[in-house]
C-alpha cells in the first residue's frame, strides 16, 4: 500500500499589509502641460524604476481621452462579459472535491466581477496587484476580500524586485507570499512598466491633446462672424465707446445699442478646409490608438469597410480576448487558486484552473447542413457525436420527445428496417415484406407528401372544375412551376432511396 505523506498546512497573513500612506490619496496631473520633453521626462523615470507619475499621467488619460476609455473597457469587458468555471486537475474524486472547494469560494467572493476588471486594467498599465484579505469560516482559509491597489504605489529598486509603498515603508517592501494578487500583461517584451498599450497609444494622446486644443482655439475665433463697427470721423470717445460695448454684447449676448451715425458689419469667415486639419489629425489618433488597443478600427471608428473587413478584424479582436483570457487564468491560478488549496488541504501540484467560455459559438445551421450533406452521401454519423455538437441530451427509453424521427432522407435502407418494426423481419411473404416496406416509408415521409401534393391540391381549388383544372393542366409553364415547387431536394433523395432498395430486394430475391 502506497503511503500518504500529510504535510503541515501553511498559514495565511492575516489583515491588510497594503495600507496606502496618506498623501497618495493625491495626484500630481502630470498630464498638465504636458508635451514631448515632459513625456520623455516621465517614461525615463520610469525606467529608472520610479513608475509613479507615469501611472498617474495614464490614469488621466483614461480620464480626459473618451475614445481611448472606451477602447480600453471594451477590451476589458470582452473578458469579464464571459461565463467562467472552476476544472479540476483530473478526475479523481481528490480532484473533485479540490475544484468544488474553489468553486464555492469563488462563487462567494464579492464583487468578483470587479476584482477582474481591476486585474485587468494591466492591459493598459502593464501591471495591476491587488491585496487579499483572508479569513477564517468554518474551519476553512476562505476569501474575505480582494483589494486593489493603485499602481503608483509599485517601485522597482536597484536590483529590478518589484516593491510596494505603504504607510509604513515609505521606501518599499517586498510583497509576502500568497497575499497579492499581481497580474501583468506583455503587449511586447520588456519591462513590465513598459508594457502596456497606454504607453504605446501615450505620444497619440500628446499629438490628439495638441489637435484638439488648436480645434477648440480655431472655433472660439472663427466659429462667430467677425463683427466690424464702424463710425463718423466726427463721432466723440463717448460715442466709440459705447460702439466698442456693442460690440462686445453681441458676442455674448446677443444684443447691444448704438447711436445712430455708427454701422455694425458681420463678416463670415471661410475656414473650412482649416479645420478639416484638426479633425483629420485627431481622427487619425484615434485610429491609431483602436489599433494598438483592439488589434482593428472598423467596428470601432465611423470609416467605412466592407462587411467582410469588419468581420475579419472582429477575429483579431478574438485574438486578444482569447491571450487576455489565457494569461488572466494563469494569474488567478498562481495567486488564488494555489494559496486555497495551500492553505485548506496542504501542498499539492494537482491544482483546479479557472476557465473561461472565449471560444467562437459554432454555426448550428452550417453544421446541420453540413451533417444533411454527409448523410445524403451515405456517410454513417453516430448519433451519440450528433447530439454531442448540439449539446442536445440523447432521449431515453420511454421519453417523451417533440420531433418526429428521421423521414429516411439520404439513409440507407437499415433505417427502415429495424426492430420496431416486426413484421419485416417476421413475415415470409415477400410481397408482404414489399408492402411493409412502402407502408413504413409513407408513414415516415407523411410531411414530405403534404409538401409535394399542397400545390396541385390548391391549383384544384383555385380552378373550380374540372375543365379549367384541364386547361390549366395543359400549360406547360404551370406544370413546370408546379414540378419546380413539388419536387424538393428531399423528395429527390426519397425517391433515390426507393430506387436502391428495389434494387436491393430484387438483387436478395434474384440470389436468394
Amino acid at each position: 500500500m502506497k503511503k500518504v505523506i500529510v504535510r503541515p498546512r501553511a498559514q495565511p497573513a492575516m489583515g491588510r499589509i497594503a495600507i496606502p500612506p496618506k498623501y497618495s490619496r493625491w495626484s500630481d496631473y502630470p498630464s498638465n502641460g504636458l508635451d514631448p520633453q515632459k513625456l520623455a521626462r516621465i517614461f525615463r523615470q520610469a525606467d529608472d524604476g520610479d513608475v509613479s507619475r507615469q501611472m498617474q499621467l495614464f490614469e488621466e488619460m483614461e480620464e480626459k481621452d473618451p475614445h481611448l476609455f472606451s477602447q480600453l473597457q471594451t477590451r476589458k469587458n470582452a473578458v469579464t462579459g464571459l461565463d467562467y468555471e472552476v476544472v479540476p486537475f483530473g478526475e479523481e474524486a481528490r480532484d473533485q472535491e479540490i475544484a468544488a472547494f474553489v468553486s464555492e469560494q469563488i462563487g462567494a467572493i464579492r464583487n468578483f466581477d470587479s476584482v477582474l476588471l481591476e486585474l485587468l486594467d494591466a492591459i493598459g498599465k502593464g501591471i495591476s496587484i491587488s491585496e487579499i484579505i483572508w479569513r477564517y469560516q468554518n474551519g476553512a482559509v476562505a476569501v474575505g476580500e480582494i483589494i486593489p491597489i493603485h499602481q503608483k504605489l509599485l517601485l522597482w529598486d536597484q536590483d529590478d524586485r518589484m516593491k510596494l509603498i505603504t504607510n509604513d515603508a515609505p521606501t518599499g517592501r517586498d510583497l509576502i507570499p500568497n497575499k497579492f494578487i499581481v497580474h501583468r500583461y506583455r503587449a511586447r517584451s520588456g519591462h513590465p512598466s513598459r508594457a502596456g498599450v497606454l504607453r504605446v497609444c501615450a505620444w497619440m494622446y500628446l499629438f490628439k491633446n495638441y489637435s484638439v486644443k488648436d480645434w477648440v482655439a480655431f472655433a472660439e475665433v472663427y466659429g462667430m462672424p467677425l463683427r466690424l463697427g464702424k463710425y463718423d470721423a466726427a463721432a466723440s470717445e463717448d460715442d466709440r465707446n459705447k460702439l466698442m460695448q456693442a460690440l462686445v454684447q453681441l458676442g455674448s449676448d446677443a444684443a447691444g445699442m448704438i447711436p445712430a451715425t455708427a454701422a455694425i458689419e458681420f463678416i463670415e469667415a471661410n475656414k473650412t478646409s482649416s479645420s478639416d486639419v484638426f479633425e483629420r489629425l485627431a481622427r487619425y489618433c484615434d485610429e491609431q490608438t483602436s489599433k494598438a488597443i483592439l488589434g482593428q478600427t472598423l467596428t470601432s471608428d465611423s470609416g467605412g469597410g466592407s462587411y467582410a473587413q469588419s468581420k475579419t478584424h472582429n477575429e483579431v479582436r478574438h485574438d486578444l480576448t482569447f491571450a487576455d483570457c489565457a494569461a488572466l487564468e494563469s494569474t488567478l491560478r498562481d495567486d488564488l487558486i494555489r494559496p486555497l488549496v495551500l492553505f485548506n488541504f496542504g501542498e499539492t501540484s494537482r491544482l483546479p484552473s479557472i476557465k473561461f467560455d472565449c471560444e467562437i459559438p459554432e454555426d448550428l445551421k452550417l453544421l446541420a447542413e453540413i451533417f444533411s450533406e454527409l448523410s445524403s452521401m451515405g456517410v454513417p454519423l453516430p448519433l451519440s457525436h450528433i447530439y454531442e455538437r448540439f449539446g442536445i441530451p440523447a432521449p431515453k427509453d420511454g421519453e417523451a420527445v417533440t420531433a418526429r424521427q428521421n423521414q429516411g432522407f439520404g439513409l440507407p435502407l437499415k433505417a427502415f428496417v429495424n426492430k420496431e418494426t416486426p413484421e419485416l423481419t417476421a413475415a415470409s411473404d415477400y410481397q408482404k415484406r414489399i408492402d411493409a416496406l412502402g407502408d413504413r416509408s409513407i408513414s415516415l415521409s407523411a410531411d414530405l407528401f403534404e409538401q409535394v401534393f399542397r400545390p396541385v391540391r390548391e391549383l384544384a381549388l383555385k380552378a373550380g372544375s374540372l375543365e379549367e383544372l384541364r386547361r390549366e393542366l395543359e400549360d406547360q409553364q404551370t406544370v413546370n412551376e408546379l414540378f419546380e415547387e413539388s419536387c424538393s431536394d428531399k423528395l429527390t433523395g426519397l425517391l433515390a432511396d426507393a430506387m436502391l432498395a428495389a434494387d436491393l430486394a430484387g438483387r436478395l430475391r434474384a440470389h436468394g
